[in-house]
């Protein structure tokens, strides 16, 4: 599976389900917008996980599972069983790593030799040039590998590590990309990060090229937008297509990051647990909900703006997370987006998020001027320093 079928199934609701393994990562990067870090221990309960994944059918499943962190090959067991048991009911899987176990020069042609932690811990017993055996079952056992790289990463990770890490994965035969994160178009460091790809990997590895956020850790230095969408016009929310398992296995329809932490979870955000809900269930409300449904059609504020009956919070997603207990929002979205009506409509409007393809997508929700990078072998951008990509 290729970076740019993954992100092209992004608009459609339930196609795919993001599965966070574990808050915890060696990394303490700046920007983390789940701010995690070696000891913050709080994952879903695995055993849950896995009946959740377990519950999957072949007529009733996502197309894809996405497992995030954290760190998830910080648990590389559980994350093999879990691409296993996906694959066995026919989803394909992708895994995004901060690759922790590429760093220290452990890969072949990198100095010093063996892996060691930040703290001086490793793998004992590992071979020096190898992936250690359990992540590598793991990558092996996915249809995409992803590794995260920007200049928070690079000061934890080298890239050339990274670099040496992902010619091994490519090895193996399995698909991967990268996630690369910087302050936006005219950013010089993205420019010569995505140079070095080029050169590195002569254009046969994707980029997904997104810019930093104000959540987590960037919360409190990364610049937020300065306006929201007009009122009057229909903005429709991406976000709230893909379920989310949040690391307390609470099930959320969004994957903003603040509404993901946020407890209790906004009541039309809420779709159920993995300790007593299956697929099916999740799957059934996040397509059924008429709130949903103009979420990801016309968008929080336009909704609530039309209907909305209290006063309207000043960001976008404040305002969506306000919307929980509005009684005319719900009345009026179920009036509009009940039923077979409202099914169409959600599904009109996923086809023409999709119109543009992977391309498009990334021009509307990532860094729009690297978005021919999010397929391999995509046009060659211009030679730059960063300056003139406006």
């Amino acid at each position: 599976m290729e970076l740019a079928e993954l992100v092209a199934r992004r608009p459609f609701p339930a196609a795919g389900l993001l599965l966070g393994l574990t808050r915890r990562c060696p990394l303490s990067c700046a920007h983390c917008s789940t701010v995690s870090g070696l000891f913050t221990r709080q994952e879903p309960d695995a055993g849950q996980l896995e009946r959740f994944v377990g519950s999957f059918t072949a007529e009733n499943r996502p197309d894809v599972v996405m497992l995030t962190g954290g760190e998830p090959l910080l648990l590389p067991a559980l994350a093999e069983r879990l691409s296993t048991l996906a694959r066995s009911a026919g989803s394909r899987t992708a895994l995004l790593s901060g690759m922790f176990f590429a760093r220290g020069g452990a890969l072949p042609g990198s100095r010093g030799g063996a892996f060691r932690g930040r703290r001086g811990g490793g793998f004992p017993g590992r071979r020096s040039g190898a992936i250690p055996p359990a992540i590598l079952r793991a990558i092996r056992s996915v249809d995409h590998f992803s590794a995260s790289l920007d200049v928070h990463h690079e000061r934890e990770v080298p890239r050339a590590d990274v670099f040496r890490a992902l010619q091994l994965v490519r090895e193996e035969g399995v698909a991967v990309s990268l996630h690369l994160t910087g302050t936006g178009a005219s950013d010089p460091y993205l420019a010569d990060l995505t140079r070095a790809v080029e050169k590195e990997f002569d254009g046969r590895v994707p980029c997904l090229v997104n810019e930093v956020r104000p959540f987590g850790r960037a919360a409190s230095w990364a610049r937020a937008a300065r306006t929201g969408p007009d009122p009057a016009a229909a903005s429709p929310c991406p976000m709230a297509a893909w379920p989310v398992v949040a690391f307390d296995g609470r099930v959320v329809a969004c994957c903003n990051q603040d509404t993901v932490d946020r407890r209790p979870v906004p009541p039309h955000l809420d779709l159920g647990h993995v300790a007593e809900d299956d697929w099916a269930t999740v799957r059934s409300r996040a397509l059924e909900s008429p709130v949903l449904r103009m979420l990801r059609t016309v968008g929080p504020t336009h909704l609530a703006a039309r209907y909305g009956s209290g006063p309207r919070p000043g960001s976008y997603c404040d305002g969506c997370r306000a919307l929980g207990g509005d009684e005319a929002v719900a009345a009026g979205a179920q009036a509009v987006a009940g039923g077979a009506a409202g099914a169409l409509l959600d599904m009109t409007a996923a086809m023409r998020g999709s119109r543009e393809g992977a391309q498009g997508i990334v021009r509307r929700h990532g860094c729009a001027a690297y978005a021919p990078l999010v397929v391999a072998g995509g046009p060659d951008l211009p030679e730059t320093d960063g300056r003139d990509l406006r």
